[in-house]
């Protein structure tokens, strides 16, 4: 049966000084384990330790990449030391995706971080977003080719189901695409289409001339938007994930960041989850 957890990101507006409380509520809501997004200044030890307490499995974190890249060891070993068993590269800037010329040197980074991650006993993963359903020179999409070119054993999927459609796939069928390599999955629910926006919702600076274009694109607990919530997680069991993560980049409905982790567990607890 998987188990349920939630990605920090979603309540960093109530992490910084409380984050026992909150890891403690987030624990009352029934989840059984926690993603990371940083450490809030605290030592790796100290939150291996709270988690125990509070009965959270650290399932993982979202490491920046450059981070990961200047000091593999060192900063891979804080994660091994929290007790992670995965570490996922979180997000590309512009000038290291798909068809620009870092690109090429993402994929040489990600091997080697892979096989550091390995070597402490750690699975690396990558966490997409919608630029990577970009077609390159062998036809296939960029986030395929780097799956491709990375061995199953060294790089490990964490599917964004959200970007996944906005990037103009089924979520579910892209997570039976990976059957055998989607450990975690995650769930990220929406309303909307794509806008040139959607990167400042999840707290990527913009234009700030630009008048954010509101409803174009917005970020809603599961079971609250477009997406077929139960369908994928269906498609996560059948594909042998142990991992479902909620994921709202940005709180939404009149709910603060709490309230929506919240009704997103609730939903998924009453579609047996």
């Amino acid at each position: 049966m998987l188990k349920v957890g939630v990605q920090l990101y979603s309540v960093r507006d109530v992490m910084d000084g409380q984050v026992a409380e909150k890891l403690q509520e987030i624990k009352d809501m029934g989840y059984d384990g926690v993603e990371f997004a940083g450490m809030y200044g605290m030592k790796p030890e100290e939150l291996r330790d709270l988690c125990k307490k509070i009965g959270l499995e650290p399932i993982s974190a979202h490491v920046p990449y450059f981070d990961m890249v200047k000091d593999p060891e060192g900063v891979l070993e804080q994660y091994r030391i929290l007790g992670c068993k995965f570490v996922a590269v979180p997000y590309l800037t512009e000038e290291c995706r798909p068809g620009q010329p870092g690109f090429a040197q993402v994929v040489e980074n990600v091997k080697m971080l892979g096989k550091i991650a390995k070597e402490k006993g750690m699975t690396l993963l990558y966490h997409n977003h919608d630029f990577e359903f970009v077609k390159v020179e062998d036809g296939s999409y960029a986030l395929d080719y780097l799956y491709n070119n990375v061995s199953a054993d060294l790089l490990q999927t964490e599917l964004d189901t959200c970007w996944v459609r906005v990037g103009g796939e089924d979520p579910a069928a892209y997570v039976r695409k990976y059957t055998g390599r989607a450990p975690i999955v995650h769930l990220k629910d929406y309303t909307g289409s794509k806008s040139e926006h959607m990167y400042e919702l999840i707290g990527i600076a913009g234009d700030e001339k630009k008048e954010v274009v509101k409803n174009t694109f917005e970020f809603r607990p599961c079971g609250a938007g477009v997406q077929d919530i139960p369908g994928i997680v269906k498609a996560a069991e059948e594909a042998g994930a142990g991992w479902v993560i909620v994921e709202q980049d940005n709180p939404s409905m009149g709910l603060s960041s709490m309230a929506s982790v919240r009704s997103a567990r609730e939903y998924l607890k009453s579609i047996g989850c």
